[in-house]
């Protein structure tokens, strides 16, 4: 009787070359629309239009820009901006207004030079109204510029109107862009565009562009609307304020000129913020113009600056009462602001840009921000005693809470080890503990720390493998009893319920060189974590820190000034050189240095890099999607003394995907 067949090998699961499929044009965003915009509902996608439009306002081109709400659904964004370009493009032989459409990664703005048609803009990826195109039904779009205007017809993302050019006619506009799209329902939960959003989208246009009206028209309603704010940032917020502002709003700007040693020309921002005792704080940041609704480096910079000034402005006529220690929030918790910022080259979180990630972002508006407050609070001396007031209640109000979690501790404490550096508050929700290798390192850390929030154990040589040393003898390990007592919590298995009331640091963060020895070390000590300290793992107390290895030292091009980009490994470090040979730096005229460990890097690129909570890498460590018995089964073949054989199999499998780092 023959043998049946192996359902894995039928021809229907079959896996050779021709399983692996090429999503070409625009079929990866319909693919996944989910990574390119958000589904709840097609207002990003209108958004990404109106980007467009913003952005050659922006530029300087164009005063008007206008949405229409068709009563068919279709939604169209008109400006007077210089209109897409008509011409074939030199290089693809394609019409440039169908490859702005229905090309992934084309657009008029990744071009950052002197000649570049944008200096500061949204647009970073070139996909922004290929999405629309994609996920819309039928897309129409005209342009007027050099005496013609062209006219292109999309359904579904493909062209079904060729492009057609005529001369302009009499009283017909003489440039700008139009784009009607008709959002197709099936990839959003909800065809609808949420009607508050939209308004408070295109009133923040206006805001950010004075001089700019922006005008919505809706056909089923027969209404019309039209912003245009001469005051800007400061007039914007007093409408939105919800509460009464204990000082003047305090507001400015700050942009670098030509000469600027750190930043570009034109780069900086505007902002406006105010302080109230109560009512819900009103918070907007935008990145040339884009809102950033998760913030980012530009709002950390912001919150950095006003902390600073403030600070400042407490110890210059030593207002701050015996043992109050001012912190960050302490200021920030009761600000209002909208924050404008101009960044030239701009790194965002996902297509979706609601986060901005570039890391020079928050020394540039502290930078600007910082001064302006301090002398405006040192000429409004009374003004400047109020908001002392505030922030001082606030962290008086902070403290008296932290210290009535300290009484339930109890008073049996442990004797901290003399090598720990601690930090000065008692805290947990802000308290961190690094563990650091090596000395060297360490004092780096030590230097580089914020002394109120962070604390430093230098750990010597390589941690014990725990993995399987018994619990009651855990403590004859110096490294391993120190950093017990340091954290404040007792080794405990899985199913134990350890008391987690002394825990002294809301965050404990192993922190090694960014090579194979520091990877060994962090590899101990996670071990070290998930067998004999679970629950910190669980509840996600526990980190990894991820210092760089390389710094670039990127010479100076066209208008962006020579910088310093840092990269984790030789992947990152591939795509920056990348980068800058896209940006015209040769490879050979960028400088690489390679950390050889921690102890190499000085205390402020240790803190900009690894321990700045606004621009570090730290990551939860986390089971994952195996359970807690799968886990434990893959690190006892890792870390386990009697799995040698194991162990040789494994490198015997995987042994040619190994990048050795010699």
């Amino acid at each position: 009787m023959a043998d049946k067949p192996n359902p894995a090998n039928s021809a229907g699961s079959a896996y050779a070359e021709g399983s692996i499929r090429v999503l070409k044009g625009l079929e990866p965003v319909k693919q996944r629309p989910g990574m390119y915009t958000r589904t709840d509902n097609p207002l990003h996608i209108v958004q990404e239009v109106l980007d467009n439009a913003a952005d050659e306002a922006l530029a300087g081109y164009g005063k008007k820009i206008k949405v229409t709400l068709h009563a068919d659904g279709s939604v169209a964004v008109e400006d007077d901006g210089r209109g897409i370009p008509h011409g074939i493009h030199p290089e693809e032989g394609a019409s440039v207004l169908e490859l702005v459409f229905t090309r992934l990664h084309a657009g008029g703005k990744f071009d950052k030079g002197s000649g570049g048609a944008y200096s500061f803009s949204g647009g970073l990826h070139g996909v922004g109204v290929s999405v629309t195109n994609a996920l819309s039904t039928r897309l129409e779009v005209s342009s007027h510029r050099d005496g013609h205007v062209a006219r292109l017809v999309f359904a579904g993302g493909d062209v079904v109107e060729g492009l057609s050019r005529r001369p302009l006619e009499s009283g017909e506009r003489k440039q700008g862009t139009t784009v009607c799209a008709w959002p197709d329902p099936k990839y959003f939960e909800s065809a609808a565009l949420p009607p508050g959003d939209l308004l408070q989208l295109l009133r923040s246009k206006a805001v950010l562009m004075p001089g700019v009206s922006v005008t919505l028209a809706n056909e089923k309603t027969k209404e019309t609307q039209t912003w245009q704010y001469k005051g800007g940032l400061r007039d914007y917020l007093q409408q939105t304020l919800h509460g009464e502002p204990v000082i003047p709003l305090f507001e400015g700007e700050g942009y670098a000129d030509a000469g600027h040693e750190s930043f570009a020309e034109g780069e900086g921002a505007a902002w406006a913020v105010a302080f109230t005792e109560d009512g819900a704080p009103v918070r907007e940041s935008y990145v040339n113009l884009i809102p950033t609704p998760s913030g980012g480096t530009h709002d950390s910079g912001l919150r950095d600056g006003l902390f600073q000034a403030v600070k400042s402005f407490i110890e210059l006529h030593a207002l701050l009462p015996k043992g109050v220690k001012l912190m960050p929030e302490d200021v920030f918790a009761r600000a209002s602001y909208v924050l404008s910022a101009k960044v030239l080259d701009p790194q965002f979180q996902g297509q979706i840009k609601e986060k901005l990630n570039s890391r020079d972002a928050l020394r540039l508006v502290s930078g600007y921000v910082r001064p302006a407050l301090e002398l405006w609070l040192n000429q409004h001396v009374d003004y400047g005693r109020k908001l002392a007031e505030l922030a001082i209640k606030a962290a008086q109000t902070r403290q008296r809470a932290g210290q009535k979690v300290e009484k339930r501790k109890g008073s049996g404490v442990a004797v901290l080890p003399g090598k720990l550096t601690d930090c000065e508050s008692r805290d947990l929700a802000h308290n961190e503990l690094f563990l650091v290798e090596g000395d060297s390192a360490g004092g780096s850390a030590k230097m580089g720390r914020d002394k109120e929030t962070q604390a430093v154990l230098p750990l010597r040589g390589k941690v014990l493998n725990t993995w399987e040393v018994e619990r009651d003898r855990l403590f004859a390990n110096t490294e391993i009893h120190d950093i017990a007592v340091a954290i404040g919590v007792d080794p405990h298995g899985p199913l134990d319920e350890p008391d987690l009331s002394g825990l002294r640091y809301g965050k404990v963060c192993i922190l090694s060189d960014a090579d194979v020895d520091g990877s060994h070390i962090q590899v101990l000590l996670l071990t070290l974590f998930f067998r004999h300290f679970p629950k910190l793992v669980e509840a996600g107390h526990v980190h990894v820190a991820r210092p760089p290895l390389f710094r670039v030292d990127v010479p100076a091009r066209g208008k962006k000034p020579a910088t310093k980009v840092y990269a984790l490994d030789e992947g990152e470090l591939s795509a920056i050189l990348d980068k800058c040979a896209k940006d015209g730096v040769a490879r050979d005229k960028c400088q690489i240095s390679r950390f050889k460990g921690l102890g190499e890097m000085n205390a402020e690129q240790l803190w900009d890099t690894t321990l700045s909570p606004d621009t570090r890498r730290l990551l939860p460590v986390q089971l994952g999607d195996l359970s807690f018995a799968a886990t434990e089964a893959i690190i006892t073949q890792l870390m386990g003394k009697g799995e040698a054989a194991a162990r040789r199999e494994l490198m015997e499998l995987h042994g040619d995907e190994v990048e050795i780092d010699v």
